[in-house]
């Protein structure tokens, strides 16, 4: 009975030394491995982007944090570029109240934004007395879509939905915390009850 005890105490110490503790190095890999786990599970956000304004000066995304964000591709040969004028009035009204438009010019529809970087700021500043930011002119569908467009535009990115940008003047209202949360079709006035409820915060 003794030998039997002494064997089985003898295999248990050999099968206990048989287990390796992890060492440091495995524990520090294993450890970042969890850490870009979780960062690649947080959706992404507006403010991981940093931008060209009109002026050829850098526009980060991420000085916009706590505020609402509507994004608009405009075009200075449209039928809904009047719109302009609608854009600025409710920008002025709510400027102070953590609300802020950013336009994009792009060519992607009817050839209808032809103009350089320095005519379209001079055509907004002329026309509608634009004071709202207005980017550098990108591409919002297609092969060369900007990569702002993408998040907007594709679920996997921006958590939200799958959508196309359908013609110029079409809006993405962006929360305080950076997450896209409603498209609005390029007819749709920006004055429209829709959009003037989401920025009061109704």
């Amino acid at each position: 009975m003794m030998k039997h005890l002494v064997l089985i105490l003898v295999l248990f110490v050999a099968l206990a030394g048989c287990k390796k503790k992890p060492s440091n190095k495995n524990l520090s890999e294993m450890k970042n491995t969890e850490m870009n786990f979780a960062e690649n599970m947080q959706a992404e956000n507006i403010y991981q982007f940093t931008v060209t304004d009109l002026a050829g000066s850098e526009f980060k995304f991420s000085d916009l944090k706590g505020k609402k964000i509507m994004i608009v591709n405009t075009a200075s040969e449209c039928g809904n570029t009047p719109q302009y004028k609608d854009l600025q009035s409710i920008y002025e009204k709510y400027k102070n109240d953590n609300f802020v438009i950013v336009g994009f010019p792009a060519n992607n529809f009817g050839a209808q934004e032809p103009g350089s970087d320095t005519e379209i700021a001079e055509f907004c500043k002329l026309n509608y007395g634009v004071t709202f930011p207005m980017m550098s002119k990108i591409s919002v569908k297609g092969d060369d879509m900007n990569e702002v467009y993408k998040f907007l535009t594709e679920k996997d990115k921006n958590g939200y939905a799958d959508s196309e940008v359908t013609w110029n003047f079409q809006k993405y209202l962006i929360d305080k915390n950076g997450e896209v949360v409603k498209v609005i079709a390029p007819k749709v006035l920006p004055t429209d009850h829709t959009v003037i409820n989401w920025i009061e915060g109704q």
